[in-house]
């Protein structure tokens, strides 16, 4: 009789050389077959050397032990983002953004009907519900579209900003083609296009539309050759007429306290070029910044980029970590008077290229929390008036703008929903250079598939419709502009029995309270442990 353990090894033995032993059968058998035996071979003879590779191979366990069978395992993982995507997924399951949310994008981008029937599929007793509060007596007379005056007091060419704005995305990290598209569609629809730290290329000036150019520690396009910060290179280019706005990039919500990242894969002489970098390596920023380690460090190198600009907008992005820092860079622009113009909160839940894993899952404060503690530091510290605030991270609708303008938001910037309007399918292949949507590679034979005028007119639609339906919720809440949106009017559910507005949730300061008395407020050890020469705990 034969054992357990002989029954095992047999079968074993049986899987690893089933599949080759029937194609060895079936080969001699085709050989007798007559006529049309040649044409099998063709298919049966290669599977056989690949089975035979994998089994003498050394390098793949799983290949070793069964032959041919085990690249079975390789394709379904390509696959499984796919099947997952359109076969196994709910409406409302995926991640980072679920079908819903992108057939939203993708129905306004192409001009579709972008309503739903039936009612919300969201479960409006659970934790995934939150609401606005609309009025009896809705606002028809709102104004059709607002715009928002960027500069403070020491700036000579303020900006009047559009309400959504195309957020940092680099040359690089994006196509040429993804970047003309963005650009153009800029333009026609009049709102800015952030170039991302990765340096002003030709591809972001073509279209015409406006831009932010984004600074971040690497100083790519106002770099010397030792990778040092160059202020004539940088006045020559922040002074171009195209250029509205300076951002210094602190971090980003992706992978907050890491430098940006570029494989060398997509590190081609153009990119190398653009950035002054070498072509084919990894593209990895420093962490943190050169020209300045204190509050008052960065508020200095800030003016100095004002006026090396020609006195145009200059403000900072960040991903909120340790809040005393915040408190401290609110007590530099009190102490020293020097005021930036404006700053940029980056979510936790914003994208990126490429991130250390870690970071990205465990680093960092979401956006809601983010924007309302900077909101209080700046209003706590009566700052509001001249320093503007704006919101990015997984925004895609009206209503999540309009939550954002409740919070302490100015304006708006979105990334992935205007890759969605480009074309983007969430394939999660932007770090290996084979996006199959010509966006995030550089492989030429994939951005021919992404014609600029076409998809230019989408981001222009896309933006154009997510404030239409912005002010669809202005004028349901009888508000004059989104600005007027308060705390009070956002409701969050705590459980299946309770809700709350957001105010009753999270603390809001009044103006001054940091200045006036701020043993009085939650943020009483933070500004305590901010100084102003210092990003350390005082």
């Amino acid at each position: 009789m034969i054992n357990r353990a002989q029954w095992r090894w047999s079968a074993n033995v049986g899987t690893r050389f089933a599949l080759p032993i029937v194609l060895a059968i079936l080969s001699i058998a085709f050989v007798l077959l007559g006529d049309r035996w040649p044409w099998l071979l063709l298919v049966t003879l290669p599977l056989l050397g690949i089975a035979a590779w994998d089994f003498f191979q050394d390098d793949h366990t799983l290949r070793r032990n069964y032959p041919l069978l085990a690249r079975v395992r390789w394709i379904m993982e390509d696959l499984r983002p796919y099947a997952r995507a359109y076969v196994v997924e709910g409406d409302l399951e995926g991640r980072p953004f679920n079908h819903d949310e992108r057939a939203l994008v993708y129905a306004r981008a192409k001009g579709e009907l972008d309503s739903h029937p039936f009612g919300t599929e969201l479960d409006v007793y659970s934790e995934e519900y939150e609401w606005l509060a609309h009025s009896i007596v809705p606002n028809a007379q709102a104004p059709l579209e607002w715009r928002v005056p960027v500069g403070s007091s020491q700036c000579a060419r303020p900006y009047e900003a559009a309400l959504l704005n195309i957020s940092a995305m680099s040359f690089g990290s994006l196509s040429a083609n993804a970047i003309m598209a963005l650009n153009k569609g800029a333009a026609a629809g009049g709102f800015y296009h952030d170039t991302g730290e990765g340096g002003l290329s030709r591809y972001h000036r073509s279209g015409g539309g406006d831009l932010v150019w984004e600074i971040g520690s690497g100083y790519f396009g106002c770099r010397d050759a030792n990778g040092n910060f160059d202020p004539a290179r940088f006045a020559e280019t922040a002074q171009i007429d195209q250029v509205k706005m300076i951002e210094i990039k602190l971090s980003q919500g992706a992978k907050p306290g890491h430098g940006g990242v570029l494989p060398g894969s997509k590190v081609s002489a153009e990119i190398a070029a653009t950035r002054g970098i070498l072509q084919g390596h990894d593209c990895v920023s420093p962490p943190a910044h050169a020209t300045f380690s204190t509050p008052t460090g960065l508020l200095d190198w800030a003016a100095k980029l004002r006026d090396l600009s020609g006195g145009k907008p200059v403000g900072a992005k960040l991903c909120v970590g340790q809040p005393h820092e915040v408190f401290a860079l609110m007590k530099a622009m009190r102490e020293t008077g020097i005021r930036l113009d404006y700053i940029v909160v980056d979510g936790a839940e914003g994208g990126t290229g490429a991130a250390p894993v870690e970071l990205s899952n465990r680093v960092g404060m979401p956006l809601r929390e983010g924007l309302i503690l900077v909101r209080n530091a700046l209003v706590g510290s009566r700052l509001k008036d001249e320093v503007k605030l704006a919101a990015a991270g997984k925004i895609h609708s009206g209503a999540g703008m309009a939550i954002n303008f409740g919070l302490g938001a100015d304006w708006c910037n979105a990334a992935r929903a205007f890759m969605f309007a480009l074309g983007c399918v969430q394939s999660m292949r932007c770090h290996e250079d084979t996006c199959p949507t010509g966006i995030a590679t550089q492989d030429a034979t994939r951005q021919r598939g992404l014609v600029v005028a076409d998809k230019a007119e989408r981001v222009a639609r896309f933006q154009r419709q997510t404030l239409h339906g912005l002010r669809e919720m202005v004028v349901a809440m009888g508000l004059d502009n989104p600005w007027q949106i308060e705390p009070f009017h956002i409701s969050e559910r705590l459980d299946g029995a309770r809700a709350a507005p957001i105010d009753e949730i999270y603390g809001f300061l009044g103006e001054g309270a940091l200045l006036d008395d701020p043993d009085a407020t939650q943020y009483a050890r933070y500004w305590a442990a901010a100084r102003a020469d210092s990003f350390g705990r005082g």
